[in-house]
């Protein structure tokens, strides 16, 4: 697969511009915070589900080939067929190939951003083969001919009005105001799409070593109907979304759904080992295990950044990084956003197509302290901002490193020697009076400056040092 080049600085401009973007971003992601909060506090030991969250993940990352293996032989004794696929064309010809031979005219999809990152919805469009999306939030994007702009909330940047004129363009049907008529709107249109469809494709939650499981985690039951009423179900799953045994579901379902939305439980939680069974009466009569590579060895490879793969996809790191919540999903330019799309997509997309993305951070650490498997996402970040400067894409791309370098340097010979340093304070005060605001901010100063207090408060210098205050108080303290 071709990625085209991330280009977070540009589109995150545009959406910083986006009042409407803005106030959607705010009020979800505010809503979620709140009851994220308040059900771990709920928990006795959040903390301590945390840690051993992490614990397992790490074993299961760090043992990838034997669980593997182990999760293929139960797949197929419980009567399903097992795929590997080491990039996205290659998985999207498996998947479509499985559609051919099953005659299939028609799929329909649950959410899944695996099925995302390879575009499998294209694959099947240029296959002559329908696929509509099922969850409502993926629906209207697939509409949009869009990306998702949240991890749990796709269509998180559309309001009401947005989707109201979208279905009446798409679906030819008036424009409706309330939300509950929207809704009924798609639940018609999407009912018989699940009736004539020949397959199912899902994504997985988790996969469960130990007894070839999948688990899928929802709350609008569509992913329940993708998987069992069309007679051929295929999920694909990210080799990272191992754990490696049934027990293990109950602390992930556990610090899943509260870190995600805040809920006790999902609303429909379902655990799907192989096809139908004899005595079953409803289920697929074939299932496929589709399992993805893209990537991810080469991130399994490297002991820096391979905590990456801990991700379990909850959201909970969008919701409260102070750089998402301003400028969305689509500034991070591919499927994943957020802190977790800042060290996901340019690992798998390559540091050149996404070089920017690892500075799209304040560092501040809010990601790492609400992550249910505790991912130190800062430490990841500086390690492929380094990455970023030995590979030079930092020069051009990531705002002039020579720059930042020269201003360093003078910074730190002026703190070397008093005399210098006393001046150049003296002088910074003078030289800001031009852009001095009222506020007793600076606003609006030349480039390259100009990239912070355009977006950011910069407060002006102050006519007395530090030092020439306490001096002062010292003096009239006695």
């Amino acid at each position: 697969m071709e990625f085209e080049e991330v280009r977070f600085e540009e589109d995150s401009e545009k959406a910083l511009r986006n009042k409407s973007l803005q106030k959607a971003l705010v009020n979800v992601t505010n809503r979620f915070r709140s009851a994220r909060n308040k059900a771990s506090e709920e928990v006795p030991d959040w903390e301590g589900l945390r840690t051993a969250a992490r614990e397992i993940k790490k074993e299961t990352i760090e043992n990838l080939d034997k669980y593997l293996l182990m999760l293929e032989e139960k797949v197929k004794k419980a009567g399903g067929k097992v795929h590997w696929a080491k990039d996205a064309e290659e998985a999207s010809q498996i998947i479509i190939n499985i559609a051919r031979e099953g005659r299939v005219k028609s799929v329909v999809k649950s959410k899944s951003m695996a099925t995302e990152e390879i575009e499998l919805n294209s694959s099947f469009e240029h296959a002559g083969i329908k696929v509509v999306e099922t969850d409502l939030g993926e629906y209207i994007i697939q509409l949009a001919g869009e990306h998702p702009s949240h991890i749990i909330v796709p269509a998180i940047h559309k309001t009401k009005e947005d989707i109201s004129i979208l279905f009446s363009e798409k679906l030819g049907i008036p424009r409706y105001d309330k939300p509950e008529e929207l809704t009924k709107v798609a639940r018609e249109k999407l009912r018989g799409e699940f009736l004539n469809a020949d397959m199912g494709v899902s994504g997985a939650n988790f996969a469960v070593a130990e007894t070839g499981t999948i688990a899928v985690v929802e709350n609008e039951g569509n992913a329940r109907l993708t998987t069992t009423v069309p007679k051929i179900h295929v999920a694909l799953v990210g080799i990272e979304k191992l754990i490696p045994r049934y027990e293990d579901l109950s602390l992930f379902l556990t610090v899943l759904a509260r870190s995600a939305t805040g809920q006790k439980s999902s609303t429909y939680v379902s655990f799907i080992t192989g096809p139908k069974r004899s005595t079953d009466i409803d289920g697929p009569e074939e299932f496929h295990l589709v399992l993805l590579d893209n990537g991810r060895s080469k991130i399994l490879a490297s002991e820096e950044t391979r905590e990456s793969l801990y991700c379990i996809r909850c959201g909970a790191c969008l919701n409260i990084c102070p750089v998402y919540r301003q400028v969305g999903g689509h500034s991070y330019g591919w499927v994943y956003s957020g802190p977790i799309g800042a060290i996901i997509t340019p690992q798998l997309m390559g540091i050149d197509k996404a070089p920017e993305l690892p500075f799209a951070s304040s560092l501040c650490g809010a990601c790492k302290d609400v992550c249910p498997v505790k991912i130190d996402f800062p430490k990841v970040l500086l390690e492929l901002r380094k990455k970023v400067v030995e590979s030079k894409m930092g020069d051009v791309r990531v705002g002039g490193a020579k720059l930042e370098k020269l201003g360093i340097r003078l910074w730190r010979f002026s703190v070397e020697h008093e005399s210098i340093y006393k001046i150049t304070n003296k002088l910074s005060y003078y030289f800001q009076l031009p852009w001095r605001g009222s506020n007793g901010k600076l606003n609006s100063l030349p480039y390259p400056f100009s990239r912070w207090t355009d977006q950011r408060d910069f407060p002006a210098v102050a006519k007395k040092t530090f030092r020439e205050k306490w001096k002062e108080i010292k003096s009239e303290t006695g």
